[in-house]
């Protein structure tokens, strides 16, 4: 695995004026005509994101005292990347499956996301314990749990993929949208062996009431950051094993690649 460098995120003296938010407001934000965009930048772009963000009113999530915190998540997926190759294929109804804990509180899960022909997308999860992050399959409730949310058993799924990340996540100050900004992200393969990373790459999701404008969108634009929607199992999937032929993921890693100026 590729050791990203901390790119010092953490110091940004932005965080000093910035307000924060704590999980319990974020939770009651419900934004129930959601639209959702993801977009691809780099480090130095982000640094003026956020402080374009502050002096607009947005507040960052902050969970056991920190604003930025690591993810990890395990991706499944059949012998034959049957979930991999739906995505490949633009399928429109088709799930993922992953285990993830939040590394600060060490709390673990088992989510299912399910996405349907009209484009949204819908998300189940059911708490495992943590030693279970790398192989749920063993635990009957959370078996029974998928069998019960998804089109899936777990005998028909193996771990594939590890993901790993540091996200920020903000809100706006009418609290009608929501950012998650990942950095440092980087792949295991467990199937191949293969490790990889994208380096300085920034994936950001905004989800935002599609009733109201949107002061990000305004804020992207003016910094000439394009919308690209990116998954980061099939990215991570692409770059690691050799045997997962997409075009499409390809030519999304290229147009990464040429944002970023890194070669994934």
């Amino acid at each position: 695995m590729t050791n990203n460098p901390s790119y010092g995120l953490d110091s940004l003296p932005v965080w000093e004026r910035m307000g924060t938010i704590l999980l319990d407001e974020m939770d009651s934000i419900k934004l129930m005509n959601r639209i959702d965009s993801k977009y691809v930048t780099d480090m130095a772009v982000l640094e003026r994101l956020l402080e374009m963000a502050a002096q607009r009113g947005y507040r960052a999530l902050k969970t056991e005292g920190v604003v930025i915190s690591p993810y990890d998540s395990v991706y499944y997926d059949t012998p034959n990347l049957k979930m991999f190759s739906d995505h490949a294929t633009r399928r429109l109804v088709r799930q993922k499956v992953r285990t993830r804990v939040y590394v600060n509180s060490g709390a673990t899960f088992l989510e299912i996301k399910r996405k349907n022909n009209h484009g949204r997308t819908k998300k189940s999860r059911c708490s495992i314990p943590a030693e279970e992050f790398g192989d749920f399959r063993a635990d009957s409730a959370a078996c029974e749990y998928l069998a019960s949310h998804s089109d899936y058993t777990a005998t028909m799924l193996e771990p594939r993929l590890e993901t790993r990340f540091r996200r920020i996540t903000l809100v706006n100050s009418a609290k009608t949208e929501r950012l998650t900004i990942d950095t440092q992200l980087e792949f295991v393969n467990f199937v191949t062996g293969q490790t990889a990373s994208l380096g300085p790459a920034v994936i950001i999701e905004l989800k935002q009431d599609g009733r109201a404008a949107s002061e990000m969108k305004g804020i992207l634009l003016e910094l000439r950051v394009k919308p690209l929607r990116v998954s980061k199992y099939c990215i991570g999937t692409c770059l690691t094993d050799p045997s997962a032929r997409s075009n499409r993921f390809k030519e999304k890693i290229r147009m990464i690649n040429k944002i970023t100026g890194y070669a994934c």
